[in-house]
């Protein structure tokens, strides 16, 4: 581990900082033409490829450029998007002047495609100015974007380079991927660390379950299960999962670092006991909106408290601690729930259109204190908890002792593990590692193309790459093993020329 302070000085790895002075070997494109499995079986679904991936969206705006018909519908969709999150007081003159614009486009192409739906919105920003009138106008953006434009993108340069970046995105994670910091906190089943990454230099929080404990208390279906659900959770106000990798004692779970700290503690220990007005009604926002986006991926948060609420940097709230869950999918019950001792499970996931009374009393649960002061209650109970024994904690006089307390003593794996072990360790999420690459400008620093628009060496398809089985796995090969193999080629060659030297002495001393 190294040192809190050292942690201190990276900060939150903005921009370039806290990069290994090798990261571009980390993130070193292949040749177009080792891309051509990819190439075959990746799903050509437009939304998908240029919208939901934000490296996808990047190049495939880039592709548009390159065109003004398109760079106008590219320009639109970006106004109506702006539109969307405009101050209710400043939307409907904001609304008029993005329809003048466009009405009276000179793109034809543009006017052709939105005439209609823009005539629409027209009469409707006049009754009621609300967020979703260009819904129908964005539809047909993507729906024309969608045809011919989408079909000539993936003949371009730009989409190449997207394979590319997929490849990379799907190359195996292991633990020499992160610099490992300080300990951030401990569970059931192992501890939260924080980690950065040595290719990007973002820091995050590494989750480690330790796979005895795991399989000591039955709780593989609780671990898969909560990592499933950290995969679909895709919001700023959700904490989300970057990476799943395993080690030799651990599961691994990578997800976004919080240093604000947890909304109970500045609830009673920041200042004077609760939060003002403002504040309550902010958080109280923030939290909503990670509810609701929860909800539309058909999954209820049953553990919703003050602890289990974690801000960052800004102060943004996200909701954490996704652990074991049951779910119901069209009446019928999946029993995938592991169940605790001392707590229920945190998460129910169904299909139901009823969760506005669930979301309100678990909004109400969280602020409640931090409105009505409880002092009284909370004094007594901070003055007690020094005279608690703690249930858990293994006393003993010497600390060699503790190894014959171990919960996990005579614990063995076998390949049935082995087998749930492959299913978690998947590597990086597509939508969270994308956002690390342009965040901290790597996406920036390495999509480089040649003079004027020119296809670079990695993109020339004319140049043959050897495909026999050695030479495939050569190329293929992670930077921990190139450093690996050039490590040994030192130490060999340097054991070969002391022999040759030792053996060339003894003949000149003989002779």
């Amino acid at each position: 581990m190294e040192t809190q302070s050292q942690l201190s000085k990276i900060g939150n790895g903005g921009n370039r900082k806290g990069r290994s002075r090798k990261w571009k070997d980390f993130l070193r494109f292949p040749h177009i033409n080792e891309c051509t499995e990819l190439e075959k079986s990746i799903e050509r679904d437009y939304y998908s490829l240029c919208v939901k991936q934000p490296i996808g969206q990047q190049l495939f705006r880039l592709f548009c450029a390159t065109k003004s018909d398109l760079q106008h519908c590219i320009d639109l969709l970006d106004e109506t998007a702006e539109y969307e999150v405009t101050p209710d007081d400043k939307r409907k003159n904001f609304g008029k002047q993005l329809i003048n614009k466009y009405l009276t486009s000179q793109s034809s192409r543009v006017r052709v495609i939105v005439d209609s739906e823009l005539e629409k919105c027209s009469c409707d920003l006049e009754l009621n100015a609300s967020e979703d009138i260009f819904s129908n106008c964005q539809k047909a953006l993507h729906e024309y974007l969608s045809g011919a434009p989408f079909a000539e993108y993936q003949k371009s340069m730009y989409f190449d380079r997207f394979l590319q970046w997929k490849t990379v995105e799907r190359r195996p994670i292991t633990r020499d991927i992160f610099r490992e910091y300080r300990i951030l906190g401990k569970g059931g089943f192992g501890e939260v660390c924080a980690c950065q990454s040595r290719a990007s230099g973002k820091m995050y929080a590494c989750k480690k379950l330790e796979k005895k404990r795991i399989k000591k208390r039955s709780g593989e279906a609780m671990a898969l299960n909560e990592k499933q659900i950290l995969e679909r959770v895709n919001s700023r106000f959700v904490v989300s999962l970057a990476y799943a990798y395993e080690t030799k004692e651990a599961l691994c779970l990578v997800l976004t670092l919080m240093n604000g700290g947890d909304l109970r503690f500045h609830i009673y220990n920041m200042g004077t006991e609760g939060l003002n007005k403002e504040r309550v009604e902010f958080y109280a926002a923030e939290i909503l909106c990670g509810l609701s986006h929860l909800h539309k991926e058909s999954i209820v948060y049953r553990d919703l408290k003050p602890e289990n609420i974690l801000l960052d940097d800004n102060a943004f709230k996200m909701d954490s601690q996704f652990g074991s869950l049951g779910f119901t999918i069209m009446g019928k019950t999946a029993d995938l729930t592991v169940v605790q001792k001392t707590s229920l499970t945190p998460f129910t996931r169904r299909v139901s259109h009823r969760h506005s009374l669930p979301k309100m009393l678990a909004v109400h649960r969280v602020l409640y204190p931090s409105i009505v002061e409880e002092k009284d209650a909370c004094t007594t109970n901070r003055e007690n908890r020094s005279l608690m024994r703690i249930v858990k904690a293994v006393y003993c006089a010497d600390v060699l002792d503790i190894d014959q307390f171990s919960t996990v003593k005579g614990v063995s794996l076998d390949q049935v593990d082995e087998n749930f072990y492959s299913k978690f360790n998947t590597g990086s999420v597509p939508v969270p590692w994308q956002n690390e690459m342009i965040e901290t400008e790597c996406f920036k620093d390495l999509n480089v193309f040649g003079p004027r628009g020119t296809r670079t060496p990695d993109l020339d398809r004319s140049i043959v790459i050897p495909q026999t089985s050695s030479e495939t796995q050569f190329i293929n090969r992670s930077p921990s093993e190139y450093g690996r193999h050039r490590l040994l080629s030192r130490i060999f060659k340097r054991h070969v020329r002391s022999l040759f030297k030792s053996q060339h002495c003894s003949l000149l001393h003989t002779n």
